[in-house]
């Protein structure tokens, strides 16, 4: 029937036979040059889970958490910053965050291949993380990117113009946040010229560079107007307590998320996560105790994000055992840096966010090399604790450089320009009234 159809059809029909076996042919092709798609469903739920998870700590976790723990004047500025920093964060983001972040360049920073997420489709995967698109792991990302410069707002928390955070936030995460994130993740713990350097989901490129940042900006902007003199008390704590446990919860994928896949190891990260910040938040408890001869809800709350924090750089190496020991030591290490180091030098880091989140990192940025060794019990390394202990810290003073000298300039420049401070009338009424015009209680 084929033979007699195509003689009768003439030599049009023969052409488009012909075009149209030819494209068959250069599909299969193609198919076949390309193989099967390596992306796991497994991997890609939970992954998705975990984009939903750091998303939830930023808002509304920490935006809750720091919102109580302001006066109420101040409460819609700092839910306001955390918001607007969520919006603009994620727009930078696309735009050359990620391609500078995770894209091959030169030795410090990546390129801009990827810019715009140029030539990443639905079915791009990236060959160190075959299992889950790549498009999952640029907004996992992202997550990471907008929650950093979320930290430090609250070490000048009730004093600095809404659009210098904005200008400070976007040029920070450039500078500083994009060739950490570069070198520790993108370029496997290639960082600063060293090797090898363990930074499971950010001591180093999170709450290292954020802490150092949220020091250098609150001395720079200064105190507020009634510090120390007078007890500037949290205006709403069952806001902080909440906000406390979304964190917490949010750390899950933060942490566990990090290995970008489904398996024991995330599961293994997750206990450590767990059993950290709930050792951490009895050792906080238990100093309180002894010292004031109470408790107090924002000391068990401080201690656990002390915890969560001093975890996610070992959670990926670290047993049960070595997690109980970080998170013991990050709280009581982070304690002092709250309850002494800061009264004794008089810097107003309002809402402790270098003495809970750049200690904390730091602490748990060196312990990995110790407790995360196969010499410890429950580690799960195999390097020597002395040597890795040298490269962890040679990372951490690194980036403590880079994050102080970059936030000093950066900030400077803002301040001659459009200026870091709001005027005293301003702080006076309120951030909420003379930045964004509302009030969050009505009398």
């Amino acid at each position: 029937m084929t033979l007699p159809l195509l003689k009768r059809s003439g030599s049009g029909a023969l052409r488009s036979f012909s075009v149209m076996a030819a494209l068959a042919l250069a599909t299969t092709s193609a198919h076949a040059a390309s193989g099967p798609s390596t992306i796991d469903s497994g991997d890609t739920a939970w992954l998705l889970v975990s984009t939903a998870l750091v998303l939830f700590m930023m808002i509304p976790g920490l935006a809750l958490f720091y919102a109580g723990l302001v006066r109420s004047k101040n409460v819609l500025s700092i839910l306001m910053q955390c918001f607007a920093l969520t919006a603009v964060m994620s727009l930078v983001w696309l735009v050359c965050g990620y391609s500078l972040c995770f894209s091959d360049g030169g030795p410090l920073i990546g390129g801009f291949g990827k810019v715009f997420l140029s030539g990443v489709t639905p079915d791009t995967v990236r060959s160190d993380c075959p299992t889950i698109p790549e498009l999952l792991h640029f907004a996992y990302q992202m997550m990471f990117f907008l929650i950093t410069p979320g930290l430090f707002i609250g070490a000048f928390a009730e004093r600095m113009k809404f659009k210098a955070i904005l200008a400070f936030s976007i040029a920070w995460s450039l500078i500083v946040y994009a060739p950490c994130c570069y070198g520790v993740w993108h370029k496997a713990g290639a960082f600063f010229g060293l090797t090898g350097v363990i930074d499971l989901a950010g001591g180093i490129v999170v709450h290292i560079t954020a802490g150092v940042a949220a020091l250098v900006a609150c001395v720079m902007v200064g105190p507020r107007k009634d510090f120390p003199s007078a007890q500037l008390m949290p205006h709403n704590l069952p806001l902080t307590i909440v906000g406390a446990a979304m964190l917490w919860v949010g750390w899950f994928g933060f942490n566990a998320g990090s290995h970008l896949a489904a398996n024991g190891a995330a599961a293994m990260t997750l206990v450590v996560t767990h059993l950290s910040a709930c050792a951490a938040s009895v050792v906080w408890m238990a100093i309180e105790w002894v010292r004031n001869g109470k408790p107090s809800a924002l000391g068990i709350a401080t201690g656990c994000i002390a915890g969560l924090a001093a975890i996610t750089p070992a959670a990926g190496k670290v047993g049960p055992i070595g997690a109980l020991c970080i998170g013991s030591i990050s709280a009581w290490v982070c304690w002092l840096a709250c309850a002494k180091l800061k009264h004794k030098f008089r810097y107003d880091d309002s809402l402790d966010v270098f003495g809970v989140h750049g200690i904390g990192g730091f602490v748990g940025t060196l312990l990995v090399a110790v407790f995360g060794s196969t010499s410890f019990a429950g580690g799960l390394g195999d390097f020597h604790i002395g040597k890795q202990l040298m490269t962890q810290g040679l990372a951490s003073l690194g980036t403590i450089l880079l994050s102080g000298i970059a936030s000093f300039v950066i900030l400077k420049v803002i301040d001659l320009t459009m200026g870091l401070r709001v005027t005293h009338e301003d702080e006076n009424q309120g951030l909420d009234l003379a930045e964004h015009g509302e009030a969050a209680y009505n009398d």
